[in-house]
């Protein structure tokens, strides 16, 4: 049973059993009500902890590549935003066999725009918190623009953008998959992630 599963449990069972008391319906009914919403509104904003990584059987992914072996130089990258967004990576691939956790932004376990947020806020930038917000904010850039530090951004089958990782070079991003796994590896040139790919995205940092 997931997160999401053990919440809407909760909510339909709180809202039925303030159905059964009378007495105390007119109080507990628009609280049930509230309280439904706020969950809803929670799950959605935040990364899909049903996102799904590639099954074991691409060991890439679980292969803790230095994150300083390469630096890639880009027309659309300055050197500055270069050597941060190394220092980005830098921050996430110290991270990496940290557990996911759903709602996570710190070393006890991360979701996948949790990840994001703690690495660049690491190097003193600030970022939203949602993979939706951090794609709104950041510059669309090609595939093959990509420096590290860049964003990553991915669909889920339910259609809407809910997934991040931060670019580390040689079509490597770092990122947390979903529930169950650890912050790791992904490869751009994975069928599963060449399906679900959305946009690239950079954040320009002074």
């Amino acid at each position: 049973m997931n997160v999401r599963t053990s919440i809407v449990q909760f909510v339909v069972q709180f809202r039925v059993q303030s159905r059964g008391q009378s007495l105390a319906r007119p109080l507990a009914q628009p609280l049930a009500n509230a309280l439904a919403i706020f969950i809803i509104a929670f799950i959605a904003g935040g990364c899909a902890s049903t996102f799904r990584a590639p099954q074991a059987g691409g060991p890439r992914d679980n292969v803790a590549i230095p994150a300083s072996a390469d630096v890639e130089s880009s027309s659309g990258a300055n050197s500055s935003s270069t050597t941060s967004g190394t220092k980005i990576v830098g921050v996430a691939a110290s991270l990496i066999g940290t557990p996911y956790r759903f709602g996570g932004e710190s070393p006890k376990g991360f979701d996948c725009s949790g990840l994001v947020f703690y690495s660049f806020e690491r190097v003193g930038v600030k970022v939203p918190r949602t993979a939706a917000d951090q794609r709104r904010v950041a510059e669309r850039v090609n595939r093959t623009d990509l420096v590290p530090g860049d964003l990553v951004f991915f669909r889920s089958s339910k259609g809407r953008v809910d997934h991040v990782g931060i670019y580390a070079g040689e079509g490597r991003f770092i990122h947390a998959p979903s529930s169950g796994q650890v912050v790791s590896y992904g490869y751009l040139d994975d069928p599963y992630y060449q399906k679900h790919f959305v946009s690239a995205g950079r954040l320009h940092i002074l």
